[in-house]
């Protein structure tokens, strides 16, 4: 009796193990396969470090967000765009801590504002994109 519950119990822990890493797995067993060995040899030396291209880093930061928290950060930064100069200025603060070319739109916007400071603000973080 003891052993079955041993087995069992590994049996579970064996699972939960494989729910957990999952994506773990998925690169071991990517790594066998033909095709990735294929890209490795092909690749050329100077696109080690290739950025995507919708994500620009601003001076040396790496900040990482999951899409649910930039899907509710960009939905937000358009909805406080509509409002005030105070409003304008926490968009453009999200805008910032978001740093890709989703923000973009708004901050063309905030060029053509009436506010000086939405002005230099946007113009500043375009600026980041050049």
């Amino acid at each position: 009796m003891l052993k079955f519950f041993a087995i069992v119990l590994i049996f579970f822990i064996g699972i939960l193990l494989l729910i957990f890493k999952k994506r773990s797995f998925e690169k071991l067993i990517n790594k066998g396969k033909l095709h990735s060995i294929k890209l490795e040899k092909h690749r050329k030396n100077n696109n080690h470090f290739v950025s995507n291209k919708k994500s620009v880093l601003y001076k040396h930061e790496a900040k990482k967000y999951s899409l649910f928290y930039k899907n509710s950060q960009r939905n937000k930064m358009f909805s406080l765009f509509q409002g005030n100069k105070e409003d304008k200025l926490k968009a453009l603060k999200i805008a910032e801590e978001l740093a890709d070319k989703s923000t973009l739109s708004i901050l063309r916007k905030g060029l053509r504002d009436m506010s000086p400071e939405v002005v230099e603000i946007s113009a500043l973080l375009i600026r980041k994109f050049k």
